[in-house]
């Protein structure tokens, strides 16, 4: 089965030609390992990764805050041809960012504000890879320092590197070796 990659960061517009082009890089990488981009069907970093990862013949998948396809384009005014597939939760933002993380092997965290601190808790919780892309701004610039004041083990592996290439490769290596791993789920109820 292939991974799944998720790709979370700021949702606002790329004015910065360096930034736009290390998102599509993130893209191309995880399509160039023949993984499947996953992210929640947004505008910024998300879709310069999308984009990436198509012009590498990748596949996108966008889980969407929208109801349906109407909903996604003209009400919440969202991206929809760099996807080939968006699964429309009806959710908003908050509960999509569940389904993200969730659906998601790995993470890579490029810049953001706060929907990305909400997608980061959440896979920091979660236990799961994540990957945050340095010199990208935002959020993802202070990811240490969050977890610093956390105090909480609960075995997520955080991975930072400047080189999109060599973050995805370590990402792969570490959701390799947990998948070799035995899971323990904690299910309360």
């Amino acid at each position: 089965m292939k991974l799944k990659i998720g790709v979370m960061g700021s949702a606002a517009k790329v004015n910065d030609p360096l930034l736009k082009e290390k998102a599509r890089e993130v893209g191309r990488e995880i399509a160039r390992h023949n993984c499947i981009l996953l992210n929640g069907a947004t505008t910024g970093m998300p879709q310069e990764a999308a984009i990436g990862a198509k012009e590498e013949d990748g596949f996108v998948m966008g889980i969407s805050p929208a109801m349906d396809l109407y909903d996604h384009i003209n009400n919440w005014k969202l991206p929809h041809k760099e996807y080939d597939i968006i699964a429309y939760t009806g959710f908003g933002f908050n509960l999509r960012n569940i389904l993200n993380i969730r659906s998601s092997d790995a993470i890579i965290f490029l810049r953001g504000s706060l929907g990305t601190l909400n997608e980061f808790t959440i896979a920091f919780e979660d236990s799961k890879v994540i990957g945050v892309l340095e010199e990208m701004g935002g959020i993802s610039s202070f990811i240490d320092e969050i977890v610093n004041i956390a105090k909480k083990e609960t075995g997520a592996v955080i991975i930072y590197d400047k080189d999109p290439k060599i973050l995805l490769r370590k990402l792969i290596n570490e959701v390799s070796k947990r998948n070799k791993q035995p899971k323990k789920y904690d299910v309360k109820g």
